[in-house]
């Protein structure tokens, strides 16, 4: 961060409300996206004439492109400083955003997703280091709370503005509204800001540990992606993917461990508190990330909702997250961050577990009531996990203990992504077959079933047809179910390794949330 005694002083007035608008909004337009396409994947899937599970590569590949490009973040900075890092991330976000928006089929998508996923990398840790910069340091708590604040409102708003969009308009348009904001907010945070440019400096990058990590995360995702339609093992194509990941993994670990100047400082894993921290992190947004992603999905293809109101079940998540946090981060400076964890761990687990128990004609207050539950345990995770991560780490090595805990959580998000779908897909097949031999064209429910279509005008096909639909309605259900159920499991099961780190006060920890 910008030491505030030796570099330009603080802005003040108008000048200071508008460029922290322009920051804020930056940052809420890039979280949004990471969140837009979850409750838009239905009707981009559709319109694009591809399965719901090839849809998924939409998000994945945002996901996994972010995630890799986070660790050169620090380099970029460093290299041709702040201010001209994050303008230009937010014009290349802009650019990749109208190229999505006039996507002709999914390949283009996707690739276009993966533009604007590896271009966006700094825009996060940039704006909340500009922040801290612009404003005066009695008043940095305030910067940190509008930094806060966008990154739990943008969450809210994704799945709702997606969700409108789709059906009020095109999917194209959930890309394309960000391009007069990107512009923007492009123009107001250099006009604030570029004369009070960083330092700059010529670092060396380690190009062939970033080279390793890309082989070895891409390898991995594209494997996860697409190991399904391929019979996984079956596949020889899945199984040199497999291979290339895990030998690229094993190449990456031994390089960077011998690296003098590391583009991950693996060394950080070490001390038992930040592998333990960030492997509960890591895993808890996972499965988080899989149960959001879900939810809507669910809603859409078998419940009959429209996107608009997927998107409204969801939101109270966020709105109770939002109005908890304040209380929260007090919370945090008084007491141990591991039982503000385990409360995160065990509200997850507890909504998740309500959601377990939704039937085929839950009403729109049932589906919303484990929301609020997720909204208690959002507006304490991230800053609690934080805390216990950086507890111990040397101030000099909290920028690159933030950074990889950020990396390593967004990759778990994109890896959850296609662990989900695939899960849920098995499951439902699983659920049918069993249905289909635990019914007969005699048992009576069938032959009533049958009887009363038939009676009602349709033909003998239709009514088949009807009945089919009802199994695999109800298999998915009860696929649904069982990852809800599964999920409140490892939520809990996550509890007693939080206890296995030392304890943490959560004073100054929640700052680096996004470095």
């Amino acid at each position: 961060m910008t030491d505030q005694t030796s570099g330009p002083p603080p802005l003040t007035g108008s000048a200071l409300a508008v460029t922290a608008i322009a920051l804020a909004l930056a940052t809420f337009m890039q979280v949004l996206d990471s969140t837009i396409a979850n409750v838009s994947l239905p009707t981009i899937a559709g319109n694009l004439g591809v399965s719901t599970d090839q849809g998924t590569w939409v998000i994945t590949s945002f996901a996994v492109a972010n995630g890799v490009s986070v660790p050169l973040t620090g380099w970029l900075m460093g290299r041709y400083g702040v201010v001209r890092t994050f303008v230009f991330s937010i014009l290349m976000f802009t650019l990749a955003s109208f190229l999505c928006g006039i996507s002709w089929n999914l390949p283009s998508l996707i690739l276009f997703r993966v533009l604007q996923g590896a271009v966006s990398g700094p825009m996060i840790p940039g704006s909340q280091a500009l922040l801290i910069m612009i404003f005066p340091p009695d008043k940095r708590g305030t910067a940190l709370a509008i930094w806060s604040m966008t990154t739990l409102v943008a969450p809210i708003c994704g799945p709702i503005l997606g969700g409108y969009i789709c059906d009020n308009a095109s999917w194209p348009w959930i890309f394309l509204i960000n391009v007069p904001v990107g512009i923007l907010c492009a123009f107001l945070c250099w006009r604030g800001m570029a004369g009070r440019e960083t330092p700059t400096r010529k670092a060396p990058i380690d190009t062939t540990g970033f080279t390793l990590l890309v082989i070895w995360v891409g390898a991995l995702q594209i494997m996860l992606d697409t190991g399904k339609d391929a019979d996984w093992f079956s596949s020889p194509v899945i199984v040199i993917e497999a291979l290339i990941a895990v030998v690229g993994l094993i190449a990456f670990i031994i390089w960077e461990l011998t690296e003098k100047n590391p583009i991950v400082d693996l060394s950080l894993f070490r001390p038992s508190n930040f592998a333990l921290g960030t492997t509960v992190f890591c895993l808890g947004y996972a499965v988080f990330f899989g149960n959001n992603l879900l939810l809507p999905l669910w809603l859409q293809t078998q419940m009959g909702y429209i996107a608009t109101w997927a998107g409204l079940v969801a939101a109270p998540s966020g709105v109770i997250a939002v109005m908890l946090t304040p209380v929260a981060a007090r919370l945090m400076n008084r007491i141990d961050a591991r039982w503000t964890a385990t409360l995160a761990l065990v509200a997850f687990g507890l909504s998740f577990w309500m959601r377990s128990g939704y039937t085929p004609d839950a009403s729109f207050a049932t589906l919303v009531a484990p929301m609020l539950v997720q909204g208690v345990a959002m507006s304490v995770f991230f800053v609690s996990m934080i805390t216990i991560n950086l507890n111990g780490v040397p101030p000099p090595q909290i920028p690159s203990a933030s950074g990889l805990t950020n990396f390593a959580r967004i990759t778990a998000g994109s890896f959850a992504a296609s662990l989900t779908t695939t899960a849920w897909d098995r499951g439902e097949a699983m659920h049918q077959t069993r249905l289909a031999e635990l019914s007969s064209r005699t048992d009576p429910a069938w032959v009533q079933a049958m009887s009363g279509l038939r009676h009602a005008g349709l033909g003998l096909q239709q009514s088949l047809g009807a009945v089919t639909s009802q199994f695999v309605s109800q298999a998915y259900l009860m696929a649904t179910l069982d990852f809800f159920r599964l999920s409140a499991w490892l939520m809990f099961l996550m509890v007693p390794i939080v206890w296995l780190t030392r304890k943490a006060m959560g004073a100054g920890g929640s700052h680096a949330a996004a470095d």
